[in-house]
């Protein structure tokens, strides 16, 4: 009786031994399984190398530039210096009169020398915001420049209020006149009279962006009918067009002009949507912004500022 007893003892703590190493087993692969389940599903931290099947990042877009808040106060004696293109002439006014008024005691300064020149000031420390018409290169920003947008405009293509020449003009024919091939009013519908283009200088960034949007280049006409200016100024270029001259300008800056008149494009009005020349205009600064800087950039892309600008243009 005793040797049954302690038969069944033993067979038992059998059972109960092979209970305990099975659950064991049982828990020990369900661990293992949930732990890879969380490795693979997890995002591979920065200390992780990338295999060659891992998908790298897109690169960070010039337009994706941190964003600077509203300014609540601002120091008094405070001075910010605007040099560059006179596509910003109205806006940067704009901006300057409510911003001063804003906060008193507060000075901005505002010149036009064109984009170039607004760049090579921003670069050399003479001025804190290059107001520019046309997208960085690739060697400004490695500068450590960065273009925030500010707005939106159109170049329009203008004739002296007393040109007989009263149509539209195809993209080929701009192109064709711009680059010294049309020569003559009468090849375009016109009277038979010269045509005079009048241009800007290289360092403008109109300039750059009209020969890219209408030119399709960077090659203006070398002809004799083809006069560029010394300065990126608008106002010598209206003066100079006359009975026959032609020349392109930023439109907030023609559009209410006595004496000049815009040329449409393809039936296109600077005005409509879908208007061939529009550009985007930039306000440029070097890293890392000084707190004017921010405070001015923060005013100029909040929604009073943006009013301010639309209200100007």
């Amino acid at each position: 009786m005793n040797q049954n007893k302690e038969t069944l003892i033993t067979v038992l703590s059998l059972i109960i031994t092979v209970g305990i190493l099975g659950g064991g087993y049982w828990w020990f692969t369900q661990q293992t399984q949930d732990n890879s389940k969380n490795v693979i599903s997890s995002p591979a931290s920065n200390s992780q190398p990338l295999s060659s099947n891992t998908s790298l990042p897109s690169p960070t877009s010039p337009s994706s530039v941190t964003a600077f808040s509203p300014p609540t106060t601002v120091p008094q004696g405070t001075t910010v210096k605007i040099d560059g293109s006179t596509s910003l002439v109205l806006v940067n006014q704009a901006l300057k009169n409510r911003f001063e008024q804003q906060f008193p005691g507060v000075k901005v300064l505002t010149n036009a020398q064109g984009s170039t020149n607004g760049i090579n000031a921003l670069l050399a420390g003479d001025i804190d915001i290059a107001a520019i018409s046309r997208p960085l290169t690739a060697e400004e920003q490695q500068k450590g420049l960065v273009a925030i947008p500010v707005t939106k405009d159109a170049i329009a293509v203008v004739v002296g209020v007393d040109n007989n020449f009263r149509k539209s003009l195809t993209s080929t024919q701009v192109k064709d006149i711009f680059q010294g091939t049309i020569q003559n009013w009468s090849e375009v519908g016109g009277s038979s009279e010269p045509i005079r283009v009048i241009n800007r200088p290289s360092v403008s960034g109109t300039r750059r962006i009209f020969a890219e949007l209408a030119l399709n280049s960077d090659n203006f006409g070398n002809s004799p009918n083809i006069t560029t200016l010394d300065r990126d100024a608008t106002t010598p270029i209206l003066q100079q067009l006359g009975t026959n001259g032609i020349s392109y300008a930023t439109y907030t800056q023609v559009a209410d002009q006595q004496t000049v008149r815009t040329v449409p494009i393809d039936g296109l009005t600077p005005e409509a949507a879908n208007y061939p020349y529009q550009r985007t205009l930039y306000y440029v600064y070097k890293n890392p912004p000084s707190e004017a800087v921010k405070a001015f950039l923060g005013y100029a892309t909040s929604p009073t500022g943006q009013q301010i600008i639309q209200d100007a243009q």
